[in-house]
This record gives C-alpha cells, sequence and structure tokens, in this order.
C-alpha cells in the first residue's frame, strides 16, 4: 500500500510517497518552511505550503500513484478557523508575545501536575499562543468557529472536515490531561470549549480528497485522507508493539524529542523541559526535549567531519561545549554556553566532534530525567551521525540502534492507514559502532557534568 505522507517540520516540508506494509520510502519532494513577518505577527506561509504539496502530489501521482493520504506535522500550533478559512494566521510559535500577556498566562495556565505539561517560551504551549491571539486581537478571535491542532489543518484542507487529535493535544499544550485523556480545566478557562473540533484519533479515517482537489492533483478515483499525528509520534509508532517496555525512542530534527516507554511520570520535573506526551493509542509517555537539532545547525553551520584528528584532540583536551546553546528549553534552560579548554578556536572538524559529543550527553541528560532504561532507538538526522550514536552508547552504557531510513515522522505516519502497524515487516537499523572513541571518552563525560553542578 502506497501511502502519501504530507509531512511539515518546522524546518522543512516534506511531500513522501511511503510503502507503509515494507516501511520504505520511494521518493519524496522536499522545500523549506518559510515564517512570513509582514501582518499582525511572524505566521507560516500555509498557502505557499499548500501549494507545494499540489504540485508535489501531482507529480508524485502521475510517477508512482498513491492509495491514501496522511499527515503530520509538528507540534505546538493550531488553526483558527472562521466562516471563510484562516480568521488569524497560523502564528509561529517561536515568536515571544509582550511580557504583561505571558504574565497574564502564567496566571491562568493549570499546575503541572494536571496537565504534565511545562511552561515553555513563547508559543511553544498552544494554550499560551490561544490567549494571546485571544487578549491582542479580541475582534478577529470572535470570529474563530472552529479550532484545529495543526497536523488537522491540512486534513481539513484537503477534506472539509475538521478534527483535532490526541497525539497534538497532548504535546505540551497545557490543553490535555494526558492521564485521564481529556482536555484540562484551561480550554474552560479561555472560553474555547464549544470552538474545538471534535476529538479524534490519529489513525481514523476523515474523509475523501475533495473532488475540486482531486481534480487538481489529477486523482482518477476518490482517495481516503487519515486523521494525522503529531510528528514524534510518528516517529515513535513503528516502534510500538516491536518492542517490549521499556525502551526509548530519540526522535530527532530541529527538536530531539525523547520518548521513555515504560519510564516513570512521577518524578517529570516541569522546569527542565520534560513532560508527558500522548502516543498514537492515546496512552501517556514520560518524555524530555531539547532543540539539538537547531543547536547543531547553529554550531556547525552545517560543515565539518569527525575525523580521527579531530576526535582525539577534543576528547583528549577535554574541549567541552556546555549548554544550553538555545536558552530556555531543554535539561538546562537557564545554564550559559560556553566553550571550554580551548587554547584557540576551533576548525570546522572540532567543531563538529565537539558538537555530536554535546548533542549526546544532552540527549542523555534528557533520558535520565525521564528514568529510562532498555535499548535507545535513535530516528532522523542523528542517526546518520556515527560519532553522535557511539557518545550516546559509551555515556548511557546502553544499547543505540539507529535507524537509517531519512526520517521516521512519514513511515510513522503512513502506518496510520494500516489497520495495525504491527502487521507491516519492520527491518532494524544499525547497532552503534565503538570504534572511534578513546577510552578517555568517559573522563569526558565526566568533565562534562562536573562543569554543569558548577555553573
Amino acid at each position: 500500500m502506497k501511502v502519501a505522507v504530507l509531512d511539515v517540520g518546522k524546518t522543512n516540508v516534506k511531500t513522501v510517497i511511503v510503502n507503509a506494509r515494507e516501511r520504505r520510502e520511494i521518493a519524496a519532494r522536499t522545500r523549506p518552511n518559510r515564517v512570513l513577518t509582514d501582518g499582525l505577527y511572524p505566521h507560516f506561509d500555509v498557502d505557499g505550503i499548500f501549494a507545494f504539496f499540489l504540485q508535489s502530489l501531482t507529480e508524485l501521482n502521475a510517477e508512482f500513484g498513491f492509495d491514501a493520504i496522511s499527515i503530520t506535522a509538528h507540534g505546538a500550533s493550531g488553526a483558527l478557523l472562521g466562516a471563510e478559512g484562516l480568521a488569524l494566521p497560523v502564528l509561529d510559535y517561536e515568536f515571544r508575545y509582550p511580557a504583561e500577556i505571558e504574565a497574564a498566562y502564567d496566571a491562568i495556565r493549570p499546575d503541572f501536575s494536571e496537565t504534565f505539561s511545562p511552561r515553555l517560551p513563547g508559543g511553544l504551549n498552544l494554550g499560551a499562543q490561544l490567549h494571546y491571539q485571544k487578549t491582542a486581537f479580541p475582534g478577529a478571535f470572535k470570529k474563530v468557529q472552529t479550532i484545529v491542532t495543526y497536523p488537522q489543518y491540512w486534513s481539513w484542507r484537503l477534506t472539509g472536515i475538521a478534527a483535532t487529535e490526541v497525539t497534538s493535544l497532548g504535546c505540551h499544550t497545557d490543553l490535555w490531561r494526558p492521564r485521564q485523556g481529556r482536555f484540562s480545566s484551561l480550554v474552560e478557562t479561555l472560553g474555547i470549549a464549544d470552538n474545538l473540533a471534535p476529538v479524534r484519533k490519529p489513525s481514523d479515517l476523515l474523509g475523501s480528497v475533495t473532488e475540486e482537489i482531486s481534480a487538481k492533483i489529477g486523482l482518477a478515483l476518490p482517495v481516503p485522507v487519515y486523521c494525522g499525528i503529531h510528528d514524534s509520534n510518528a516517529s515513535l509508532l513503528p516502534h510500538l508493539g516491536q518492542h517490549e517496555a521499556p525502551f526509548s525512542v530519540v526522535s530527532t530534527g530541529t527538536w530531539v524529542v525523547i520518548f521513555a516507554v515504560g519510564g516513570d511520570l512521577d518524578h517529570l520535573d516541569s522546569k527542565r523541559d520534560t513532560l508527558a506526551n500522548v502516543d498514537a493509542l492515546g496512552r501517556a509517555v514520560p518524555s524530555a526535549r531539547f532543540m539539538g537539532g537547531r543547536e547543531f545547525e547553529l554550531l556547525t553551520k552545517g560543515q565539518g567531519a569527525a575525523t580521527p584528528e579531530a576526535i582525539h584532540r577534543v576528547v583528549e583536551e577535554r574541549i567541552v561545549l556546555t549548554p544550553s546553546v538555545v536558552s530556555g528549553c531543554g535539561p538546562f534552560p537557564d545554564a550559559e554556553h560556553r566553550l571550554v579548554n580551548a587554547s584557540n578556536e576551533l576548525d570546522l572538524d572540532g567543531t563538529y566532534v565537539a558538537a555530536s559529543l554535546y548533542a549526546a550527553l544532552m540527549t542523555k541528560a534528557c533520558l535520565d530525567l525521564t528514568r529510562a532504561a532498555g535499548p535507545v532507538i535513535v530516528e532522523g538526522p542523528f542517526a546518520r551521525n556515527a560519532l553522535y550514536t557511539e557518545a550516546l552508547s559509551k555515556a548511557t552504557g546502553r544499547p543505540v540502534i539507529a535507524v537509517s531510513s531519512s526520517t521516521g515522522t512519514s513511515v510513522g505516519a503512513a502506518l496510520l492507514a494500516l489497520e495495525s502497524s504491527a502487521q507491516s515487516s519492520f527491518q532494524e537499523g544499525r547497532e552503534a559502532s565503538s570504534h572511534q572513541l578513546p577510552e578517555s571518552f568517559q573522563r569526558y563525560c565526566a568533565e562534562w557534568n562536573a562543569l554543569l553542578e558548577t555553573s
């Protein structure tokens, strides 16, 4: 079964054709995800994205064909629908609100014990976005008829059917009670209970592509559209039923999100970016996160390599990058980023090595916060960074399995179109190699930890 997956990441947008039963990507089209700065506030170029989707679906349908469409998208976003489309633009969650609006939101948001959702900067809590939009633009907000979560905005554009779903509501929105599987008290506080679209499961079949859009794409038959899923949860889905708890999935992209299946929900620390996510089956999963992909890009600017010479120098001289490269989130949100023990500026390869080790040690910190145990499965771009996976394995003392596909999100979203994700064949990735790092890496880890304790 071939599924066309619309994959809306914070950095890039993709259309991917996936053989769902073989869990194999066949073809893909990609474009950057632009943030527009005109209008009321920075917002996503949803019309540009949808035009890209229509063009790429047309091309991929002509070349490969597909039997269904599924959607996955980043969290921390929702869409406010009025009588004729968007009532307000889809806000960029990195936008920071006026201090008085943030303070007012802090006064009304539910406690962590209710939502397992930490207070995050800007609009990373969807509830904060809704509060800002309602407070700053009351006239426009009164015209809101329906609120949908972000993956479901795209399924609405394809089918005309509005929905919300559990994985997107459960990803640090402040709007959901993960343990009880229902809306939080914030929904009533904001007065939006009647606006929220019906809650569906990610695998629910919403309907078919409308006749107008089918004609634009060139679809000969009605194509079903599945509800859709939060992107990090899409990465987790292929492993549910494939591994016995405890195990962890590390979903990497702009964000590095750790899912500790079988971890500890009761000891999560709201001040260190830990939270409960909700998986595709509606279950709460202890999680932690940091902006690892963004940090790696800021540090390396896409350059450098893990050469033996660079690895030896960085590890032996204990050249350490400390958190947080992107402040305000992650396990050390208030720590001041430094480069330690470097006698002079690092070259490109040295920076690449130090950044890879930094990312691995930040991932370990997140795993520790969730009381994770068992094997660690790494999805996404960091799965192709052999130094990162080896460092993570040696730092944790646990097997690390790198899944080699370009992204686990597209495969996970495609599985929604199958009756059961366990029915499809699955080839596991490769276990992290252990030949690059010297024995002194353990001293390197100790140095990193000591620096954090004294900072």
